[in-house]
């Protein structure tokens, strides 16, 4: 505490009334040169350096004169404490570096894998079905869609439910789509329908990656159905010549879909994600889709 009190001066208003603050930071430290204390300094001259330039004691350095004393005599010091302290403080001082090194370099806006981070359940008794979804994914109203959950970062992940209306469909099994492969047409004819775009120079490319049927835990007949869809744009729509219109890429998006058939309804739970987190993710999203129920409403 000697030594943190000792490198600080008296504010001048207390000790040099006639001083202005301005100059105060000019006064000469009384104290040894050497780097933390007076210990190299003969104990007179100590006390004699204990006075600012005009005569009057130092009111710090003054209260503590009886304890100066060199650091052989200090109790309990330990050159080896001392110098794994400062490898201590090196190392800390190393690691506030690096982190500033990879702030300003870019690193922070790398994504990285995470793993599963567990569901919740979603139960909706007034329609009929159920899924399971990621715990961190958070319910967006006025979708559209009768439910709709989204990844709170990456924000063309999502996940929702559609269902045909109770008074224009007479569905008896999900088989009154044709097979899997009947199916899987009529879903990505719709996904492309929804997604059509007046815009000049737009381009989709689609196809079916897998349409498969599976019988669930509960009896009932699902299927299930992967497309990709790719949309392609101009830089430049408005441009005269072909070679000023540059096409690029937009998005690359993998749609998965589970339907199911109760209560004389279709339903279709719909999984969008980036091909590229998809990659990342395909276990989670497939449990999700593994989830899904549709069942009997009791009026």
């Amino acid at each position: 505490m000697a030594r943190i009190l000792d490198s600080f001066a008296p504010p001048a208003h207390l000790t040099h009334p006639n001083r202005s603050r301005s100059t105060w930071f000019s006064l000469p430290m009384p104290i040894s040169p050497n780097s933390t204390c007076c210990s190299s300094i003969p104990h007179s001259k100590q006390l004699a350096q204990c006075r600012w330039p005009n005569g009057h004691w130092h009111p710090t350095l003054a209260l503590m004169k009886p304890r100066l004393a060199t650091h052989a005599s200090l109790k309990g010091f330990d050159p080896m404490t001392t110098k794994a302290f400062a490898v201590r403080r090196r190392d800390a001082m190393a690691l506030i570096l690096s982190s500033y090194i990879f702030s300003e370099a870019g690193f922070d806006n790398i994504a990285f894998a995470q793993q599963s981070v567990g569901f919740r359940e979603y139960i909706d008794q007034f329609d009929g079905y159920s899924l399971k979804y990621p715990q961190n994914w958070i319910q967006v109203r006025g979708a559209g869609a009768d439910i709709f959950f989204r990844d709170p970062f990456v924000l063309d992940e999502n996940v929702s439910v559609e269902l045909s209306s109770p008074s224009s469909s007479n569905y008896k099994s999900v088989e009154d789509l044709g097979p899997p492969e009947e199916a899987g047409e009529k879903v990505l004819k719709q996904y492309l329908t929804e997604f059509m775009s007046t815009r000049i120079g737009v381009r989709r490319e689609s196809n079916i990656i897998s349409t498969s049927s599976r019988v669930a835990d509960d009896g009932k007949l699902y299927y299930q159905v992967e497309v990709n869809i790719k949309s392609y744009a101009n830089n430049n729509e408005l441009a005269v010549m072909p070679g000023e219109r540059v096409v690029r890429l937009e998005w690359n998006r993998r749609y998965l879909s589970v339907l199911g058939v109760e209560n004389n309804r279709l339903y279709e739970l719909r999984l969008q994600t980036p091909e590229n987190v998809f990659v990342q993710e395909e276990n989670d999203l497939r449990q999700v889709m593994d989830s899904f129920r549709v069942n009997k409403v009791t009026v």
